[in-house]
């Protein structure tokens, strides 16, 4: 059997069905089956394909503790009174509405995780926007789509593709962390909001919002959440300051919070455990398989030994080649398998912080590009649907090209 080629084909009919979800069956079914197509082939033996399960292991615990956290902050109103709050502290002024909307944005997803600002903030803006009686909510709802990738990076629980790209190898202790992050972070941060603040100029110019907005009641549930997620992410950054994994401290925090709100508000938890998005966790665990198939193929060590060649000979050439190629990988094949697969190859390489560091900035933030880069921008668009909103891919490249690409090669360039 040609394994490399069975491999490769059958990793790219994964992306593909990831990415395009034929016959609208979720990502997941389509990475399960890539997974068991693996299995059924002999391509890796079955202690191998365990092996490339148990090894997002930490990476499941984050997202479950994470999704827990999010929709009973969604159930119980949080969200909706931060962005009424948001709206009335804006006086009538969109653009001043605009600064807000992305302020809040950079907290939930540098503290909650992109995928928080992409199923909870997204709704609660737009309801928000109704209230306010904005005319063109688009502007607003683009904010959470694009800080969501671009503030994915300032801290290691900021997106679990910094987990999943880190599996199996040594996540950097926070201080080493802020020392590479900390100021593309910024850099991303500020392009992102200037290219996408001008690429609305028009919209915001023509919108005007009503100047009192009645805010929702925060409740006792609602305050209790908001506690909750305060302690977690004090929890997590402490987790990373002393160099622990992040995900069992995430699920505790997730199920104790969770727990606690539910027994003091006399409600059963299975409303929150229905609403949370668990096929992302078949999804994740069938792309962890494929890529420990990628690895047993040898493509990966292929790749690592580019990359390895590429480094000796300059450092920031290989930024500019790993971050770059990366980030429109990421498009084309959804952000989650590139990082796995450039994640196998940086550890294999043992490459430079620096150099590693422009590929999480490539998995990170190249995914503005399109709405099927990421994980999280899927799942924005998802939330977008449920409120009888849509955005085509056409009219999100156009932005995209606007903003992601100056904040990608200006993020990269401070690495150098």
């Amino acid at each position: 059997m040609n394994t490399p080629l069975y491999t490769s084909a059958i990793a790219a009919a994964t992306a593909a069905g990831v990415v395009t979800r034929p016959f609208r069956l979720p990502e997941a079914v389509w990475a399960v089956a890539g997974a068991t197509l693996i299995l059924i082939l002999g391509i890796i033996p079955p202690d191998e394909v365990w092996s490339g399960i148990t090894k997002g292991f930490d990476v499941y615990l984050f997202l479950i503790g994470m999704m827990l956290l999010s929709e009973l902050a969604r159930r119980e109103g949080l969200f909706d009174w931060i962005a009424a709050i948001a709206t009335s502290y804006a006086k009538g002024s969109s653009r001043r509405l605009f600064v807000l909307v992305y302020v809040v944005g950079i907290i939930v997803t540098a503290l909650l995780s992109n995928d928080a600002t992409a199923v909870v903030l997204t709704p609660a803006v737009y309801a928000a926007c109704r209230a306010a009686n904005v005319k063109d909510p688009l502007p607003y709802l683009l904010i959470c789509a694009f800080i969501a990738n671009a503030a994915s990076f300032v801290l290691p629980i900021s997106n679990p593709a910094n987990l999943v790209i880190f599996a199996g190898g040594e996540m950097p202790p926070l201080s080493r962390w802020m020392g590479i992050f900390l100021v593309p972070s910024v850099v991303s941060i500020v392009v992102t909001f200037v290219a996408l603040y001008w690429s609305q100029r028009r919209a915001l110019a023509g919108d005007t919002i009503a100047p009192h907005v009645d805010r929702p009641p925060l409740t006792l549930s609602a305050k209790l959440a908001g506690g909750g997620l305060i302690l977690t992410a004090i929890l997590l950054l402490s987790a990373s300051a002393m160099h622990l994994d992040l995900g069992l401290p995430t699920f505790v925090a997730g199920v104790l919070t969770t727990l606690l709100v539910m027994t003091i508000i006399r409600q059963h938890p299975i409303g929150i455990i229905r609403g949370v998005s668990w096929s992302v966790l078949p999804l994740v665990a069938g792309l962890f398989v494929i890529v420990d198939a990628i690895n047993h193929a040898g493509m990966t060590a292929m790749l690592a030994n580019e990359l390895r060649t590429i480094s000796v000979q300059s450092e920031a050439r290989a930024i500019a080649i790993a971050g770059i190629g990366v980030a429109f990988v990421s498009n084309l094949v959804n952000n989650l398998p590139a990082g796995l697969f450039a994640g196998s190859a940086v550890q294999t390489a043992q490459v430079s912080d620096r150099v590693a560091g422009a590929v999480l900035i490539g998995v990170d933030l190249g995914p503005n590009l399109s709405v099927t880069g990421s994980l999280a921008t899927i799942l924005w668009l998802s939330a977008l649907r449920r409120e009888g909103f849509s955005v085509s891919a056409s009219s999100f490249l156009k932005v995209g090209l606007v903003v992601m690409v100056p904040a990608l090669l200006l993020s990269l360039a401070v690495l150098v």
